[in-house]
């Protein structure tokens, strides 16, 4: 016994020697600041908000558009969306995983009875040769294996870093699905903004086509203008009609990101559309706390690490400490008697001399996972970086041609008035009023078009910023 205390103290004093690399968080390339961010960027506004990497709620950041009937879209995402209850199935499958790893710290103690009936041998020495004995036994067992070399700690190490990754993972799920849905929304939006001008556009055509009908039928226009007024009217009212199916996919992709059946969502018609926000950008190096995928790629190489620290430990021996307690006797009316107590303690020191290069190989392979993980990491900041520039690009870009477009269609509808005005007093022919009303209609739908483009890269911005804003807003 006192060799075993002995051991016990032995184990306690190695216990948490650490081996393996300790691990440092890898460096990036952060830039000083956004090539785009001062032609593109307001100062920042009250209500932006620093998020951290591990919040799994990003922020209500989709109520910066004031729109409610989005706020209540977005509101079912995180409930109903079925990626969603993947991802929080896989969060829920980690944090087990690092209860698994934890409870190797503790002693394993298990309880058994048994009954063995045994014929011995006649050429057996003793009072049992050739004879038919039962035995019977009934005993508690306890062994527990010391983290000497911090195998354990590592396992634990690994298994907790992939928890915090499976949380960022389920955060940058739901910031891509939140993202998605706004743009779906503001691109069905965008639609009814298209359907509400063809259809005041068609009422205008009809108007002209009565106005072209009538001075046919007063001798002072020509058959060709009629037929030429009709297809612009015709062509129109096909435009109208092909944006439902744009509309339709899109109120259909809505349904699936709310987890609601297609066959049983619409949305009522909505021409209105909001101004995009101003969105903060901050400086680089917050980019890094924001993004959740960042945070994930981050936490993986945290826990590359961690394996290379379990490989390292493979090479030190283990201790094992087991014991047990119990009965023993040939008599089971004697089973639970003094005479057949029993007990057993001792340590036992095992390593591995040889084993084919098979922990070596373990090693290299921890190691060259590890330098992947950093590749990922280092991948994940470089896109999000890109993301960031191309957003504020796309912004910049768009502001000035949402300018340009909007004095362009006004210019167009005014010009189509004045053609028309001369039609009607015989000084220009029809054709004149039909080149007129193309480039009118054509300069309006694409003014309506960029201002969808200009939401949806208002939101891809936030979403490259990590998506995080105060619910104050």
């Amino acid at each position: 016994m006192r060799h075993a205390v002995l051991v016990l103290a032995a184990a306690a004093a190695l216990a948490g020697c650490a081996t393996g690399p300790r691990y440092v968080r890898p460096t990036a390339d952060i830039p000083e600041g956004y090539q785009e961010g001062a032609a593109a960027l307001a100062p920042p506004a009250p209500g932006w908000k620093v998020a951290a990497p591990g919040e799994a709620q990003r922020g209500t950041w989709w109520q910066v558009y004031h729109d409610p009937q989005l706020s209540a879209l977005e509101a079912k995402v995180s409930g109903s969306n079925q990626t969603v209850a993947r991802a929080v199935a896989t969060l829920k499958e980690a944090k087990a995983a690092v209860g698994e790893a934890r409870a190797q710290y503790f002693p394993t103690i298990g309880a058994g009875a048994a009954v063995d009936r045994t014929h011995t041998s006649l050429n057996t020495s003793g009072s049992l040769a050739g004879r038919t004995v039962t035995d019977y036994s009934a005993a508690l067992t306890a062994s527990w294996e010391p983290d000497l070399f911090d195998k354990v700690g590592h396992t634990v190490d690994a298994a907790s870093a992939r928890e915090e990754a499976s949380e960022a993972d389920l955060a940058a799920i739901e910031l891509s699905l939140h993202a998605e849905l706004a743009v779906d929304y503001f691109d069905l939006r965008q639609v009814d903004a298209q359907s509400a001008l063809l259809q005041q556009t068609i009422t205008a055509y009809a108007q002209a086509l009565d106005l072209v009908q009538q001075r046919f039928a007063a001798g002072v226009g020509s058959e060709y203008d009629v037929a030429q007024a009709q297809t612009q009217l015709d062509s129109t009212r096909s435009q109208l009609t092909d944006l439902g199916v744009s509309r339709a996919a899109l109120e259909h992709a809505i349904a699936t990101l709310i987890g609601v059946p297609a066959s049983e969502f619409s949305l009522p018609p909505n021409p209105a559309q909001p101004a995009p926000p101003d969105v903060p950008a901050g400086v680089p190096s917050q980019l890094l706390e924001r993004r959740p995928d960042i945070a994930a790629a981050e936490r993986r190489v945290a826990a590359a690490n961690a394996d290379v620290g379990q490989a390292t430990s493979a090479f030190f021996p283990d201790l094992m400490l087991a014991a047990a307690r119990g009965f023993d006797s040939y008599n089971f009316g004697n089973l639970l008697t003094l005479p057949s107590r029993f007990w057993a303690v001792g340590p036992a020191l095992v390593a591995t001399l040889f084993d084919g290069g098979t922990r070596h190989a373990r090693l290299k392979a921890s190691e060259a996972s590890y330098d992947a993980s950093v590749a990922d990491y280092r991948q994940a900041v470089l896109v999000s970086f890109q993301e960031v520039e191309d957003n504020l690009a796309a912004l910049r870009v768009l502001d000035d041609e949402a300018r340009t477009e909007d004095s362009a269609a006004a210019e167009s509808q005014h010009a189509l008035e004045l053609v028309t005005d001369r039609y009607r007093a015989g000084a220009n022919d029809y054709l004149s009023v039909v080149i007129g009303q193309t480039t009118a209609l054509s300069n309006e739908r694409q003014a309506t078009a960029i201002a969808g483009r200009r939401l949806d890269a208002s939101v891809l911005l936030i979403k490259a910023l990590g998506g995080s804003w105060d619910g104050g807003v």
